[in-house]
C-alpha cells in the first residue's frame, strides 16, 4: 500500500463513522440500535408506516456503521486490507473505492 493511503483511508473511515452516528441520532436511533420515540409518539397507520421506514433505514445505517467500525479495529490490529476469505491483500483501488471492504475482488465475486 502507498505511504499515504492507510492514513487517508483511516481518516475517511472515521469521517464516515461520525456521519453515520449523526444520521442515526437524527433518526432517533440511540445506542444499541433502538428507536427512541417519546411517549407522545402517535400510533396511527401513517406514523406506523413511517416508523417502519425509519427502522429499515436505521438497520442499513447500523450495518454500514458496524462494517466501518470493524475496518477501524483492523487498522488497530494491523490487519486492515487483508481479505477475510483468502488472506491475500485487497487491491488499493478496491480499498479506495470501498474503504471498509472485507474481501478481495476475487473472493467477493465468488460470493455473488
Amino acid at each position: 500500500m502507498a505511504e499515504m493511503l492507510p492514513a487517508t483511508l483511516r481518516d475517511r473511515l472515521q469521517e464516515e463513522r461520525e456521519r453515520l452516528v449523526d444520521q442515526l441520532r437524527q433518526l432517533g436511533i440511540g445506542p444499541g440500535g433502538k428507536l427512541d420515540f417519546d411517549d407522545g409518539f402517535a400510533d396511527s397507520g401513517q406514523v406506523t408506516a413511517e416508523r417502519g421506514e425509519v427502522e429499515a433505514l436505521g438497520g442499513t445505517l447500523l450495518d454500514t456503521l458496524r462494517e466501518i467500525e470493524d475496518a477501524l479495529r483492523k487498522f488497530d490490529a494491523g490487519t486492515y486490507g487483508q481479505c477475510e476469505s483468502c488472506g491475500n491483500q485487497i487491491a488499493e483501488a478496491r480499498l479506495e473505492a470501498m474503504p471498509a471492504a472485507r474481501l478481495c475482488i476475487n473472493c467477493a465475486s465468488r460470493r455473488r
